[in-house]
C-alpha cells in the first residue's frame, strides 16, 4: 500500500491510500473532491471507498460532491453526521476494502464521531487519525473530555505497534512542537524532531513511537509534564495541557 497526502484547503490533509493488489484506491477525507480526484487520475485507478475521520465540514464537506461525481462509492464513518454514510462503524470493528483489512477505532475526545483506521498490509502498518492525533499535539475537546481524549492517545492508539505510520488531519506539526518544547523543554528527542520538521513543508507521516516520544499529550505520566500543569493525575495533566495550549 501506499499512501498520498493531498493538501487541501489552508492546512487540511486528504489522502489516497494505494491498494496494489486489489488495482483500486480509497480517499480519506476528502474535503475538496477536485483536487483529489486529480491524484486518484494519475494512479490510473478507480475510487471504490471513501473514509471519513469525522464529521466537521474541513472533513466530510466533501463527501457530497465526491459521490455525486463517482456513483456507487461506499462512505464509511463514525456517526450520522457523517454526509453520504453508507456504514456506520462500531469500535474495534474490522472490515475489508479490496485486499486491505482495516480496524475502526473509536477516539472520542475531538467529537464523539472520531473514528481512526488501522491499517496492516505486508507487514506495513498505518493510521489515519483526522483531528484526534496530531504529529506533536491532539485536537480540541470539542464534543469529548479530557477522559476521552486519555482513552483515546494513551490508551487506543498508544497500543499500536511503535513503527505505525501516522497520517493526521493538518499540517499543525511546528506549533504543535513550538508549544511542546515549553512544555517539555529538556526532552532531547523533541528537539531533534522540531529540527527535522522545521523545513518540511509537509510533516507526514510520524510515527506511534515518535509521538510516545514527543507529543506532550501521549506523555503525561511523565515528570516534565505534570511538573509544567502542576499536576499529577495523567487525565489532569491532559486536561491542563490541552488549556495551555488553546492558549498559546
Amino acid at each position: 500500500m501506499k499512501v498520498i497526502p493531498v493538501p487541501c484547503l489552508s492546512d487540511n490533509y486528504a489522502y489516497v491510500l494505494i491498494d496494489e493488489d486489489a488495482s483500486q484506491v480509497i480517499a480519506v477525507d476528502p474535503v475538496e473532491p477536485e483536487k483529489v480526484l486529480a491524484v486518484i487520475k494519475s494512479t490510473n485507478l478507480p475510487l471504490a471507498t471513501v473514509l471519513t475521520t469525522h464529521h466537521h465540514a474541513d472533513h466530510s464537506g466533501g463527501n457530497t460532491k465526491l459521490t455525486g461525481l463517482v456513483p456507487g462509492l461506499q462512505v464509511f464513518g463514525g456517526d450520522s453526521r457523517i454526509p453520504q454514510m453508507t456504514r456506520q462503524l462500531a469500535d474495534g470493528e474490522e472490515f475489508t476494502v479490496g485486499s486491505l483489512k482495516i480496524r475502526a477505532l473509536q477516539t472520542f475526545g475531538h467529537t464523539t464521531s472520531s473514528i481512526c483506521y488501522y491499517i496492516e498490509d505486508k507487514g506495513e502498518r498505518i493510521v489515519f487519525t483526522g483531528d484526534t492525533l496530531f504529529v506533536g499535539g491532539c485536537g480540541r475537546l470539542f464534543e469529548g473530555t479530557a477522559e476521552d481524549m486519555y482513552e483515546s492517545l494513551n490508551v487506543k492508539l498508544a497500543a499500536l505497534p511503535g513503527d505505525t505510520r501516522v497520517y493526521a488531519g493538518h499540517e499543525y506539526t511546528k506549533s504543535n512542537l513550538r508549544f511542546a518544547r515549553t512544555v517539555d523543554p529538556h526532552n532531547r528527542e523533541l528537539e531533534l524532531k522540531a529540527e527535522r520538521c522545521a523545513e518540511l513543508p509537509c510533516t507526514m507521516p510520524s510515527t506511534i513511537a515518535e509521538e510516545l516520544a514527543t507529543n506532550p499529550f501521549m506523555r503525561v505520566h511523565h515528570p516534565a509534564l505534570q511538573s509544567a500543569s502542576r499536576q499529577t493525575n495523567p487525565i489532569d495533566v491532559l486536561r491542563e495541557i490541552r488549556r495551555m495550549k488553546d492558549m498559546f
